[in-house]
């Protein structure tokens, strides 16, 4: 007789909380990659605003704070735009840098559950 495959394996509280934690790093993956999108389109807006800036015949423009515009001379806007750019790009890497970690884990968790249920949990989207 062949030996029994690992879909009988029992199910211990160890392994119900590291299925657990996977389900919760999964869900954080999936809001980082959502924040990641919505960072990346932001970086790259504020990177148009610089560019159209540039191309700007005015002394003053209006730059928006909040719920309102202040009209501030082009070289106060340029400032204002790359510090909010540098900022957003800052947030972005903290988020891929959470997201590696946060693969680096889910990945070592997914060695440990598949290693002891095989083929009979199913980890993959």
């Amino acid at each position: 007789m062949a030996s029994q495959p690992k879909s009988n394996a029992e199910v211990t509280y160890e392994d119900q909380q590291h299925i657990n934690k996977f389900s919760k790093m999964h869900l954080r993956s999936k809001d980082i990659l959502a924040e990641i999108k919505v960072k990346k389109s932001e970086v790259e807006e504020l990177e148009d605003a610089g560019n159209e800036l540039i191309l700007a015949d005015e002394e003053e423009v209006r730059y928006h704070v909040g719920e309102c515009f202040h009209h501030v001379s082009v070289p106060d806007a340029e400032d204002l735009l790359q510090t909010a750019r540098d900022a957003a790009e800052e947030e972005l890497a903290k988020s891929q840098t959470e997201l590696e970690e946060l693969e680096a884990s889910m990945k070592e968790l997914k060695k440990v559950l598949y290693g002891k249920f095989g083929n009979s949990i199913n980890l993959e989207e």
